[in-house]
């Protein structure tokens, strides 16, 4: 299992930073890995809701169905997704009002197939990406947002 942690103070309320974060049909302005989105609820996300998109790693396409397994509007998200040959990854959103207006804190835990040799492949083939990516999208959902810190 990898996990990545980040975050990042965005000058804007919680309830705003939520209707861009957790608005999947806005995945596409902030997340760097996003490249379609295939199926997505309308209106607001409730648990058990089910999205599905495509990501993009070192030029690889994957398709993941992500599953929405805790929610507390404007606080935290819990996604669980199902990618390719069963990994599994699970992801956190934090939104905490600050002096600054929100710290948004984000965690991935990705799971690769194959046990431990598909983590020592999972690992050799994306080193730090997913922690650069995550943080370049909390960064244009900063911006998307109109606001930095």
């Amino acid at each position: 299992m990898s996990r990545v942690e980040t975050s990042i103070q965005i000058a804007a309320t919680p309830e705003e930073v939520w209707a861009v974060a957790l608005d999947p049909h806005k995945l596409g302005d902030w997340v760097t890995i996003h490249r379609n989105l295939h199926s997505a609820p309308d209106g607001k996300l409730k648990v058990g809701d089910q999205i599905v998109q495509t990501l993009i790693l070192r030029g690889a396409p994957f398709k993941v169905k992500w599953t929405v397994e805790e929610l507390d509007e404007p606080n935290s998200a819990v996604w669980v997704g199902k990618g390719p040959a069963r990994s599994v990854a699970r992801t956190e959103y934090r939104l905490e009002p600050s002096a600054k207006g929100t710290k948004f804190s984000y965690a991935n835990e990705f799971n690769p197939p194959a046990g431990p040799i598909g983590r020592i492949a999972a690992k050799a083939l994306v080193g730090d990406i997913p922690k650069r990516e995550a943080e370049e999208s909390l960064k244009r959902l900063a911006k998307n947002l109109g606001r930095t810190t």
